[in-house]
């Protein structure tokens, strides 16, 4: 496993990011890459369990509580297209609201569509180019704010 600082430093290399750049202009550098390079759409699902999983996944959460709600709302452990991602949408389900890229995706098992964080997400496909895109941007969010 890279150690995050060199990883850091190595997606800030690929997308010209130094020292001199805003907060804001790395968004947009961020942006760019991301709807340049991401091929959708493309099946993706979470990396961890999302915010309103929690109580149930490491708490002490109603499993059959748990299993009527992923009837409506989004779980990590299923399979999403990845539709497309924007900039200042936020919905219910992104953990980081103001700070993430929305991601809107429809659920592979219904067709019910969401507005997901993308930084919450990865690619199913461990070999494309889309998973180290999403594995990148993550790793980015996750170390910058």
């Amino acid at each position: 496993m890279t150690e995050p600082d060199a990883s850091l430093e190595r997606i800030e290399a690929d997308l010209g990011i130094t020292e001199d750049h805003s907060l804001e202009q790395c968004i947009d550098k961020f942006y760019d890459h991301l709807t340049k390079g991401l091929q959708l759409p493309c099946d993706v699902t979470g990396i961890e369990d999302f915010m309103w999983e929690e109580v149930y996944v490491i708490g002490s959460g109603d499993p059959d509580e748990y299993e009527r709600l992923r009837r409506t709302h989004p779980s990590f452990q299923d399979v999403y297209e990845l539709l497309a991602i924007e900039r200042d949408v936020v919905s219910e389900w992104m953990m980081f609201r103001s700070e993430d890229f929305a991601a809107r995706v429809r659920r592979k098992s219904d067709g019910k569509e969401f507005w997901l964080g993308l930084a919450e997400l990865k690619a199913v496909d461990k070999s494309s180019a889309n998973y180290r895109l999403l594995d990148d941007y993550a790793e980015w969010l996750m170390n910058s704010r």
